[in-house]
């Protein structure tokens, strides 16, 4: 089950991506670390509405934030649609003890139905680019990359940008 995230979750929610954070160093990804992501980015998209979770036995196995808002590190992307009536994926998580399971593809498939429902032009995401297994499940769903982006607090590596049309 999806559901919005309520404030009283957070704790559980930065536990799963904690855990999430060590799964990947210990295959050498480093796409999460102590700066990211932050109890304040998940209060502020909680506060804007756009914090969602997935309960399994009323345990928070994943998260992932559907928005409206274009990060300034997206404007240098030439996007395949204008930049009005977008929706943005961030921080798409399924703990380590609920991977492979298909709860990825169920947070996605509620993304994109949302995105329909609410008549988005596209979805625009970004991806770690030393993270191979996710930049193939974005594209196994039909989304294109872009281009690359860098958030120097948490590597040094780019962060490949996808949108997907949904029109």
């Amino acid at each position: 089950m999806i559901v919005p995230a309520k404030t009283s979750e957070i704790p559980e929610i930065l536990l799963l991506t904690k855990a999430c954070a060590q799964a990947m160093i210990s295959k050498g990804i480093y796409q999460w670390n102590e700066h990211y992501p932050s109890k304040q980015a998940f209060e502020r998209d909680i506060e804007r509405k756009e914090l969602y979770v997935l309960k399994v036995e009323n345990k928070i196995a994943g998260t992932l934030v559907i928005s409206t808002f274009m990060d300034d590190e997206y404007t240098s992307i030439h996007w395949l649609s204008p930049n009005e009536n977008n929706l943005y994926i961030h921080r798409l998580a399924v703990h380590p003890s609920f991977q492979k399971q298909g709860y990825a593809v169920q947070l996605m498939e509620y993304a994109e139905a949302f995105a329909k429902a609410k008549k988005a032009t596209s979805i625009r995401l970004d991806t770690f680019s030393q993270n191979a297994r996710n930049q193939k499940f974005y594209e196994q769903r039909g989304y294109k990359r872009l281009g690359n982006i860098y958030f120097p607090k948490q590597s040094e590596h780019p962060f490949y940008c996808y949108e997907l049309l949904l029109s």
